[in-house]
C-alpha cells in the first residue's frame, strides 16, 4: 500500500443546524493535520466537508505538514448544478495549492446518489435514505445519470486542476472509472457483507487504475464491527445535537483495533494502494457520544480530545508504509 491515510471532517452541515466541527478554527486545524503526520504517521488525508473556504485551509494546513492531500467536497442536498459550482470552485482551490507544489488529488463529491439531488427520488436525505433502507434503490437506473454527471463534473474540474482525479463511491453506484484516475469506493465491512469483502476489495483492481478505499472504519462499541457504515445509527438526535444513545451500548475501544487490523491485511492482500479510515475526530460527538463515534481520538466536551487505543495502532501499522515512502 503506497499511501496510508485518514479521512479529515471540516464540517458537514445538514439542513440549517450547525455543522459536524464547531468551532473551526485555524491553529486547532493546523494542529490536528500535524497530529496526524507527525503521530498518526498518516502519509495523506482526505479532507472533506461543504464549506470550499474551510476545505482550503485545511488543505493548505495539510501540505504544510507533508500530507498527501485529497481535496474532497462532501455536500447535502444540492442540485447537480448546484454541485458542480462548488466542484468548480473547488477545483480552482486544489489548483492554486497544487502549483504550490503540494501533491493533491480532487475528489468530485462523495455517495452522491444518497446526498445529491436528482439521482434518487426524494428531496431530502432522509426520504433518499428511507428508500434505500427499503430496498428500493434501483442501480440500473440510477447508473446512467450518475455517469453522464459524473463525465460533467471531471471536465468541470479537469478544466481548473491539473493534478488526479477521483470520486468516492458507494459500492452500489457501478462508476465508468475510465473518465478517473484512481478507483475510490467507500467500503465500510459489516456482517453482512464479511464473506464476501475480500472479493469486493480484489475486484476493484479489474479496472486497471490505482484502487482508493476512499472510507473504511469502525465506531466505538461492543458489536460496531458487525455494522459497519451503520454503527452511527445509535445516536438519537434532536436535529444536529446527539440527545442520547439506544440502550445497552457498550463502550470498547478494541472493536476499532480489531476491525483496524483486520481490514489494513485484506487491503495490503488486495493490492489496495491508499485506505483511509474515517475519521480522525468526531467533534459532533463529544463526551458519553463518542461511542457512537468513528474517530480515532475521542473528543470531551470542551472540544480538546485524547487518544484512543486504534489511533495507537493505526499509527504503528502506519510507521513502515511512512519509513518506506521517505516521510
Amino acid at each position: 500500500m503506497t499511501r496510508r491515510g485518514i479521512t479529515y471532517d471540516t464540517g458537514f452541515r445538514h439542513g440549517d443546524g450547525p455543522s459536524t466541527h464547531e468551532p473551526f478554527g485555524h491553529q486547532a486545524v493546523r494542529r490536528d493535520l500535524r497530529v496526524i503526520r507527525e503521530e498518526l504517521r498518516c502519509t495523506a488525508v482526505r479532507v472533506t466537508g461543504g464549506d470550499p473556504g474551510r476545505l482550503e485551509l485545511a488543505a493548505q494546513a495539510a501540505a504544510e505538514a507533508g500530507l498527501e492531500v485529497w481535496f474532497s467536497p462532501f455536500t447535502s442536498d444540492l442540485t447537480t448544478a448546484g454541485l458542480l459550482g462548488v466542484l468548480a470552485d473547488c477545483a480552482e482551490r486544489a489548483e492554486r495549492l497544487r502549483a504550490g507544489g503540494a501533491e493533491v488529488v480532487m475528489v468530485t463529491g462523495a455517495e452522491l446518489t444518497l446526498f445529491t439531488k436528482g439521482f434518487l427520488p426524494g428531496e431530502t436525505l432522509e426520504e433518499r435514505l428511507a428508500l434505500l433502507s427499503r430496498g428500493g434503490l434501483r442501480t440500473e437506473e440510477i447508473r446512467p445519470r450518475l455517469n453522464a454527471f459524473l463525465g460533467e463534473a471531471v471536465a468541470v474540474v479537469r478544466s481548473r486542476f491539473g493534478g488526479r482525479v477521483t470520486y468516492a463511491a458507494l459500492p452500489s453506484e457501478q462508476v465508468d472509472w475510465a473518465p478517473f484516475d484512481l478507483v475510490g469506493v467507500d467500503l465500510y465491512r459489516s456482517k453482512e457483507t464479511a464473506d464476501v469483502y475480500p472479493y469486493a476489495v480484489q475486484s476493484l483492481a479489474t479496472f486497471g487504475k490505482p484502487v482508493a478505499i476512499t472510507e473504511f472504519g469502525c465506531t466505538t462499541f461492543r458489536g460496531a464491527a458487525d455494522l459497519g457504515a451503520r454503527g452511527m445509527f445509535i445516536v438519537d438526535w434532536d436535529g444536529a445535537t446527539p440527545r442520547a444513545l439506544t440502550g445497552g451500548i457498550v463502550r470498547d475501544e478494541q472493536e476499532q483495533v480489531r476491525y483496524l487490523r483486520e481490514l489494513l491485511d485484506v487491503f495490503e492482500e488486495n493490492g489496495v494502494d491508499h485506505a483511509f479510515w474515517c475519521t480522525f475526530a468526531s467533534y459532533n460527538l463529544p463526551g458519553r457520544f463518542d461511542a457512537a463515534s468513528y474517530g480515532l481520538v475521542r473528543v470531551a466536551e470542551d472540544g480538546t480530545w485524547e487518544p484512543k487505543a486504534a489511533f495507537a495502532a493505526y499509527a504503528k501499522a502506519n510507521s513502515a508504509i511512512a519509513a518506506s515512502d521517505g516521510r
